[in-house]
């Protein structure tokens, strides 16, 4: 059974995750630098999200174009903010799938901390398994 019932769980759940990261000065200062952008495609259910330096798009809006292009279940992106799985494995093990440059996204994981922080907060008050 899924984690999350439905997309607009999925969809408020990571992008309440998203924004948190927004503001955050080194995430975005990091973004801009590398003139990085990012989207996410989860499944099961199905959420897409668009993450640049300067805004954060959740849903159909989300622009099809970004410099790294991540796919993975809604599940195991809950798996990875949680902490029980780690980046490397899976993409090793095909679990996430990466478009783009993927030494650039693993530099990322460091800056991501203020998300990984608040991760298993943010899903305890949505009532996910953490």
């Amino acid at each position: 059974m899924p984690v999350f019932e439905s997309t607009e769980v999925a969809e408020r759940v990571f992008g309440t995750l998203f924004e948190i990261l927004l503001q955050n000065a080194q995430f975005t200062s990091q973004l801009r630098a590398s003139d990085l952008s990012i989207r996410l495609t989860q499944t099961h259910p199905d959420c897409v999200l668009h993450v640049s330096a300067d805004a954060l798009t959740v849903g159909d809006d989300a622009p099809e174009e970004a410099t790294v292009r991540i796919k993975m279940s809604s599940d195991t992106a809950h798996q990875l903010w949680l902490g029980k799985l780690m980046m490397p494995t899976a993409v090793a093990t095909g679990k996430v799938r990466i478009s783009g440059k993927v030494a650039r996204v693993l530099e990322l994981v460091p800056i991501l901390r203020p998300a990984f922080d608040r991760y298993p907060e943010l899903a305890a008050e949505e009532g996910l398994p953490v």
